[in-house]
């Protein structure tokens, strides 16, 4: 039942389509470990399986061997016997020869028996030689499936890996976009242009007020020659010699 377990999980782990288990899984790594454990672990249960069956099997082939050489044993003792038996019986020795057949019937019936345990063990080895290549081919199957789930999840780290960098860097990027207002560089310039746009008024303002201030002088000068012209009136004296004086 365990050899039967151990190689229906070698097969049913060797049908499995790992592109299609990624596809559906909601995280492809995670279902890479997941299968990378159970591949590892079926494996060492597998190895442990058919180092056993393979013990099993030498096991019946070294009492299958055993048996042919006893029979080959047996078969040369009644041979020797049945010579003996036929050298006393031409010396007249009939009752001694008569012995020494039934040595050699002895001797035959064994070997029969040990010919009749190396056939009933013959089928079992065979199968079980079967068994053993069948799970020595599963399990170098399962093996180089494991090979390929490690190589798959060494490319989908280094892809996660490379997608995350990729991200990182368009963030720093978009962080720092002159062109983006929401920026620093972008708030940095805003806070110019309008310090600049103060500076310039303040410019303006600053000589705006400075004419005002020279069209005042201009209206004051106006005024006190008035004064001085009304002055010269009332004293009598002419306008023009006020004005050329």
């Amino acid at each position: 039942m365990a050899k039967q377990s151990i190689f229906g999980r070698i097969s049913t782990l060797m049908k499995a389509n790992i592109n299609a288990l990624l596809d559906s899984a909601e995280d492809p790594q995670k279902m890479l470990d997941q299968l990378v454990r159970d591949y590892t672990n079926s494996i060492a249960d597998a190895e442990s399986a058919i180092a056993e069956t393979i013990g099993n099997l030498r096991l019946l082939e070294r009492d299958h061997q055993e048996d042919v050489q006893a029979a080959a044993e047996w078969g040369n003792k009644a041979l020797a016997a049945s010579r003996k038996a036929d050298e006393l019986r031409k010396t007249g020795n009939t009752a001694d020869a008569d012995k020494f057949d039934n040595l050699a019937k002895i001797a035959l019936q064994r070997q029969i028996s040990e010919e009749n345990e190396a056939k009933a063990i013959a089928p079992t080895i065979a199968t079980q030689n079967e068994v053993v290549d069948k799970l020595k081919e599963g399990l170098n199957g399962m093996k180089q499936k494991l090979e390929q789930l490690k190589a798959k999840r060494s490319e989908l780290l280094a892809r996660a890996k490379t997608a995350e960098a990729q991200n990182k860097v368009h963030d720093a990027v978009k962080s720092i976009d002159v062109l983006d207002p929401t920026s620093e560089l972008g708030r940095f310039e805003d806070k110019v242009r309008r310090q600049e746009a103060l500076a310039a008024g303040k410019q303006e303002l600053a000589a705006s007020t400075l004419d005002a201030q020279f069209n005042a002088l201009e209206d004051v000068g106006e005024l006190t020659e008035v004064e001085a012209r009304l002055a010269a009136l009332k004293s009598g004296a002419p306008v023009q010699a006020a004005i050329e004086n």
